[in-house]
């Protein structure tokens, strides 16, 4: 727990020196690891195809990084409110809440085969959400600890806010999937949604594919498309040498062989 508390200081620093889309996915790395970890000290198995989807959830999020976009200067945390407030990215901000509230009183409730992709699209969700404002508070304290205190203004204290409530509502429904669900699959299809939902709110509200060529952009949609195959690969093969044929499935492969 200890360990976790450390991760997170430091993945939360970095959002104050460093796009979102760069700093989501190198921490976001940290499940794909916790998959790779579950397989030798939880004994979850984690078989070839389940390591050759986390390595190509690991390659996808590298091009991501190689090409990331530069970091938009931010003098004040009202310039960053200013950008929060643009029709964009409020439009985005009411979708995903009015998405996690069906998912969470209305979803999860009335199915249990799709109860898995509903905890992480909630966590997903308000985790873009938990991102944008987690990158406020860090250069809100950057600039404070460089003589311009930004905790004077109410926006400062609305973001630390919005980072508290949204936590919460992640650590109930990951603890949720994870007590439930097995953490082989769970970490990266958590991975894919987060990441993604995250990138594009950053894209809407700082509007980083401005400053970027058709090359780069290409290169991050292909990063894009390999983490999602790794993760469809691992989501597809994920009791792929778990289980053992029952007696009926071996004597009806025994009368098929006999008639053939």
């Amino acid at each position: 727990f200890l360990a976790v508390i450390l991760g997170e200081v430091a993945n939360f620093a970095a959002y104050a020196f460093a796009p979102a889309i760069l700093v989501t996915p190198l921490g976001a790395l940290s499940i794909i690891f916790s998959a790779v970890l579950a397989h030798f000290i939880l004994n979850e198995r984690l078989h070839m195809f389940g390591v050759v989807g986390c390595a190509l959830c690991v390659v996808g999020s590298i091009d991501i990084v190689l090409h990331a976009p530069m970091e938009r200067k931010i003098d004040s945390v009202s310039e960053i409110w200013q950008l929060a407030t643009e029709p964009g990215f409020i439009v985005y901000s009411c979708l995903a809440v009015a998405l996690a509230l069906v998912l969470m009183f209305w979803v999860v409730h009335h199915t249990e085969q799709r109860k898995m992709l509903a905890y992480v699209a909630i966590c997903s969700l308000f985790g873009s959400l938990t991102v944008i404002s987690v990158k406020a508070v860090a250069i809100a304290l950057k600039l404070s600890f460089n003589g311009v205190n930004q905790f004077v203004y109410i926006q400062t204290w609305f973001f630390i806010s919005v980072v508290i409530i949204c936590c919460l509502v992640q650590l109930n429904y990951l603890n949720k999937a994870l007590d439930s669900f097995n953490t082989a699959v769970v970490a990266p299809v958590y991975y894919v949604m987060f990441t993604t939902l995250t990138i594009l709110a950053n894209m809407i509200m700082y509007k980083d594919w401005d400053s970027q060529n058709a090359t780069q952009i290409a290169s991050e949609v292909c990063g894009f498309v390999t983490i999602v195959a790794g993760t469809f690969l691992l989501h597809k093969t994920r009791d792929m040498g778990n289980t053992q044929p029952d007696s009926d499935s071996l004597r009806a492969d025994c009368e098929l062989q006999e008639h053939s």
